[in-house]
């Protein structure tokens, strides 16, 4: 995994007012904290961040040497922990980076790459579920995997595949639920068949010969014919 360099300054003021000027600038506030370390509030280029986190085949979990103007510390390692971004437009509001020690274990999330396509959806016409997405493993800094692979292709329809199925490098340890279905192939969902026009006419037809007329319709009274003279 290739590792970035990431510029960031010490930022002195907090508070809401920072950072909109902060942002009006082109820049953006963070936070830097880490076992047992006490945080240090920064400032840093967005837009340098999302560059960087997108050319690595690590994303999110990329390692970073930070490179930190006004920092009394020497080099720090730090992985972005969390981005909060605006709702509407997505840009980025807010950094959070983790500074790691690199010979301590870390906890990250791993998207899952599914390789192949299920012959229950090539042959069969199924459709296949990607459930879980992601995988929560515990690893060395330096050995965090840009993805995780499962083959799905010889999934017919009824089978998944789990976390249990995803094979894991060498140091590194699963922290989620083996259990979870990663993977599921479904039958085709049937289309509603439609009534046939006789049915559907059926429902709504008159009563039907020798039927007593539905409650709430008029009799004629005993004796008296159910047909008058016109003009009486």
């Amino acid at each position: 995994m290739a590792e970035n360099v990431l510029k960031v300054e010490v930022r002195e003021g907090t508070g809401k007012g920072v950072a909109r000027k902060l942002r009006a600038a082109g820049r953006i506030p963070g936070i830097l904290y880490g076992r047992a370390k006490e945080s240090v509030p920064l400032t840093l280029d967005p837009l340098a961040l999302e560059r960087a986190i997108q050319k690595s085949e690590a994303g999110v979990n990329t390692l970073f040497d930070l490179d930190m103007e006004g920092a009394k510390a020497g080099p720090r390692v730090v992985l972005v922990k969390d981005l909060q971004r605006e709702p509407g437009a997505g840009f980025l509001l807010h950094a959070d980076l983790y500074e790691v020690d690199l010979t301590q274990t870390v906890e990250v999330e791993i998207p899952i790459h599914l390789i192949g396509t299920p012959t229950g959806v090539s042959l069969e016409g199924g459709i296949m579920d990607h459930a879980h997405r992601d995988l929560r493993i515990e690893c060395l800094p330096r050995a965090i995997p840009d993805e995780l692979t499962l083959d799905v292709s010889a999934l017919a329809i009824g089978d998944s595949l789990h976390v249990s199925d995803i094979a894991l490098p060498e140091g590194v340890e699963l922290r989620d639920d083996p259990d979870i279905s990663v993977v599921i192939v479904a039958a085709p969902r049937k289309e509603e068949e439609e009534l046939p026009a006789e049915a559907a006419e059926g429902e709504e037809g008159a009563v039907a010969e020798g039927e007593e007329p539905t409650e709430g319709a008029e009799k004629p009274a005993e004796g008296e014919d159910s047909s008058k003279e016109g003009g009486e």
